[in-house]
């Protein structure tokens, strides 16, 4: 939006308003630090006063006391770990749907709106009172593709963290989220899944009762998995509860490369007899063949110390420019690793080594795909939640048995087999119709361009061995002359 959009009418005056509260909640909480060369900051820190607490954490509070919109630009942000510094990734990454519901009004008319008929005709029960509410409501881009431009024209640091392409990011997001035809979509994909997993329970959709704005699903009913206390006193074993979701979240992304990208404690109830209760699934991240096998490899690699495989894999992958020298990245790799590895491994978090990973790999000028930095983040959840339901968990043992099974099938004669199972149906459409189309190329001359290419090969080759056949009776007369001469004899004239 160009600044010449605000100078008339009741809408400029509005956004105006809404433009000065959040510079006044962003002076109240010093957020004039994260632009020291900003002109006038002497003013801001004096109106500001001082505030003792860390930068990253007065952020994320003053996003939170923005509203909701700024709550959800928070959490896409904390997925830019390429972009943020760590500490202030970390505390965004904290952020939480902890805000109030829109009223009920509002929603029963949305729903009769979208569904075409009302509530009690769709439902046999509707309670007024939401149980939960999420951090998608009225959303007002404009301030922040504004606020993003204005970073970037007057803060020079800003240029590099550019804003201006965070914030369309965040808006594919929400246009994402704010499509929930896509999300029940997501759901019902995730449930298919895991539909005779012990360990995950996701709700199904009525897709009757769904449209563009209403997403309407099974009811569930657990324990928030924050709550630990209480699942110990459900008999829930807790150490168990742990490796059950890293072994969750390995599966989502080694056998269906399709996972849950949003998994912070309120997206997570847990069930009396030890479930998992997947909720909210409206970013999701996918990954390709070359991802799970790059994945695969680096982890397995790194449990190994093999930092020559690690850098291979990147090659591999085609992510590293050619030329790229595998030997240096090895080095760089090595340098990262080695110091982490002298921790026993149960210490040891695996989402922040592969962060780490990545810084180096951008030294080298190797891109890192988005979807890999998606699932990092969600491996630092994940990691997260696990060593607060359980501080001894290791994660590497839980997951090294369920890579190394991945990586076996992958390679190998059950590869092979596998291959030949999934093509087999072809084949077998395709065998029986080999004879008629190779009468039709015979039949059409298809293949006289590569018989007649064939023919004028050999018809090169005999002549060849004819010329060679001639040579040798001269060289052999010549061979004879020369030892003829130095016997003495009659010289011998060689044409």
């Amino acid at each position: 939006m160009r600044w010449s959009g605000w100078t008339s009418g009741s809408g400029a005056l509005v956004r105006l308003a809404r433009l000065l509260k959040i510079f006044g909640i962003a002076l109240r909480f010093g957020l004039h630090e994260f632009a020291p060369g900003l002109p006038g900051s002497w003013f801001f820190r004096l109106a500001s006063g001082h505030r003792g607490e860390p930068k990253a954490q007065r952020l994320r509070e003053a996003l939170e006391t923005l509203g909701p919109i700024f709550v959800k630009f928070g959490q896409v942000l904390s997925t830019r770990r390429d972009l943020l510094p760590l500490d202030i990734a970390d505390e965004l990454a904290k952020l939480q749907d902890r805000v109030p519901p829109f009223p009920s009004e509002a929603a029963i008319a949305e729903i009769e709106r979208s569904l075409g008929k009302p509530v009690s005709q769709l439902f046999s029960s509707f309670e007024k009172s939401p149980v939960a509410s999420a951090s998608i409501a009225q959303v007002h881009l404009e301030l922040l593709e504004t606020a993003a431009a204005l970073v970037e024209r007057r803060w020079a640091e800003g240029r590099r963290l550019k804003p201006r392409e965070v914030v369309a990011e965040f808006a594919r997001h929400l246009e994402e989220e704010l499509d929930l035809m896509r999300e029940a979509g997501n759901a019902s994909q995730l449930r298919r899944n895991f539909a005779a997993s012990p360990l995950l329970v996701v709700p199904e959709v009525h897709w009757d009762l769904c449209a563009q704005r209403v997403m309407v699903m099974e009811r569930m009913h657990g324990t928030p998995i924050s709550q630990v206390q209480a699942l110990r006193e459900k008999g829930v074993d807790i150490p168990a509860l742990a490796r059950a979701g890293v072994e969750i979240f390995f599966t989502q992304v080694f056998r269906d490369g399709f996972f849950h990208a949003d998994m912070h404690p309120g997206n997570i109830l847990v069930t009396d007899d030890g479930r998992y209760v997947a909720l909210d699934f409206g970013i999701m991240g996918t990954l390709t063949d070359v991802d799970k096998s790059y994945l695969a490899q680096n982890f397995l690699a790194f449990f190994n110390r093999d930092y020559r495989r690690v850098a291979q894999a990147h090659l591999d992958a085609g992510w590293a420019p050619a030329g790229t020298r595998v030997d240096a990245f090895e080095s760089a790799i090595r340098s990262v690793c080695e110091p982490i590895f002298a921790r026993p491994l149960k210490d040891i978090y695996f989402g922040k080594l592969l962060l780490r990973l990545f810084q180096t790999s951008r030294r080298f000028n190797i891109e890192i795909q988005p979807q890999l930095v998606l699932l990092q983040k969600t491996l630092l959840n994940i990691e997260g939640l696990g060593r607060e339901l359980d501080p001894e968990l290791d994660l590497w043992r839980t997951a090294k048995p369920y890579l190394e099974r991945w990586m076996d099938e992958q390679v190998g004669w059950r590869a092979a087999a596998r291959a030949v199972r999934l093509e087999a149906p072809g084949w077998a459409k395709t065998l029986p119709e080999l004879p008629r189309l190779l009468h039709r190329a015979l039949s059409e001359d298809r293949l006289g361009g590569l018989a007649r290419a064939l023919e004028r090969l050999a018809e090169e080759n005999a002549r060849r061995n004819r010329l060679l056949a001639a040579r040798s009776p001269r060289r052999a007369a010549r061979a004879a002359g020369r030892s003829a001469g130095a016997a003495g004899g009659e010289p011998v004239l060689n044409l």
